[in-house]
């Protein structure tokens, strides 16, 4: 009868055991993303965004961060690695993919953009709107946008006419039609590949924002930056943050919480401050070299948006033309911009 006891007790215990290490297991998630880790966005929220999420599960999650693509593969490929599940975590630019995230370009317009905290926050209410079906295999964590984006040019651009010609690298679809709207010639190419191009003359310069100026070194490179009056930047580029759906339906509900905890408006707007603050340090760095920073008055500034604003119709054009109503979603995005910046 003892050892009977004894046995029934020692298979409680080691049921409870198995049950105690099933709800207590611990997940490893590679992120991987295609910036070093010096960059404002690695730095400033995909580390601690990571640190915060491992404190709050408790230590039962672990995110092993892979930056500048050292999994492997090229920036475009990011989306399809972690729908595909080759990694359970990503962060990459959406216009990478023409195409594949066509709604997300309305934020990419001319001169939709304000701060990028401000305009992510409302791309992420754009996104929980429009876009919720257009990521199949994956749970987004968040989408934003960077600051505004401007010109970073080795000869200077003072008016419309002075960039007719120019080889510029343009980083989405929508950007490149941009530059074409000014009679520049766009140069397609991930950001990474910029310093190399401009140093080897391949193009003139680039359209970044501030931020990414640091890690790119762009103040060394080229002695001319034209920045735009008013409220709203020459464009912005869309990012996405997200995680397998398979590595997130895998997750216990209290590790999903977390992950969940950690999603949404308040991710995109701590991207958005990181991206901000970026901008002042770069605009500095810049500045305290001696570079050329050149802000086109009010007037010229309209002449930028009057011709670029064929880009803005051709959009919703060619939207129509796919089965989705671009000018609703261009109003939407207008309205959302407004709701958000103050």
């Amino acid at each position: 009868m003892l050892k009977r006891i004894l046995a029934a007790g020692f298979c409680a215990a080691a049921l409870a055991s198995i049950s105690t290490g099933a709800i207590a297991q611990d997940v490893t998630l590679k992120l991987h993303q295609l910036l070093p880790l010096k960059a404002t966005i690695p730095g400033k929220f995909l580390v601690p965004w990571a640190e915060k999420v491992e404190k709050e599960s408790g230590g039962r999650i672990k995110i092993e961060h892979y930056p500048s693509m050292q999994l492997g593969g090229k920036p475009p490929e990011l989306a399809q690695q972690v729908t595909d599940g080759v990694v359970d975590m990503i962060w990459t630019v959406m216009g990478y993919t023409p195409g594949r995230f066509p709604r997300a370009e309305a934020f990419e317009l001319p001169f939709m953009v304000t701060t990028a905290e401000q305009t992510s926050r409302a791309f992420q209410e754009y996104y929980e709107m429009h876009m919720t079906n257009d990521f199949p295999g994956m749970k987004v964590i968040a989408v934003h946008t960077h600051g505004p984006g401007l010109l970073h040019t080795k000869d200077p651009v003072t008016s419309l006419e002075s960039i007719k010609g120019m080889k510029l690298r343009g980083p989405t679809r929508v950007i490149t039609q941009m530059l074409k709207s000014f009679d520049a010639v766009p140069v397609g190419m991930p950001v990474p590949a910029v310093p190399e191009a401009v140093s080897k003359g391949v193009i003139d310069g680039a359209v970044i924002p501030w931020e990414i100026t640091l890690p790119l070194k762009m103040a060394d490179l080229v002695g001319n930056h034209t920045e735009f009056t008013g409220e709203r930047g020459l464009y912005s580029a869309t990012f996405l943050f997200a995680m397998n759906q398979n590595s997130y339906d895998s997750l216990p509900d209290d590790l999903k919480k977390v992950i969940d905890d950690n999603s949404g408006v308040e991710a995109a707007a701590w991207a958005g401050r990181a991206m901000d603050g970026g901008d002042v340090v770069g605009h500095k760095k810049a500045g305290d070299k001696g570079n050329n920073i050149i802000v086109l008055d009010e007037a010229e500034t309209q002449r930028w948006k009057d011709a670029s604003a064929a880009v803005v119709s051709d959009w919703v054009a060619e939207m129509k033309a796919n089965g989705i109503d671009g000018q609703k979603l261009v109003d939407d995005a207008q309205a959302l911009l407004k709701k958000h910046s103050h």
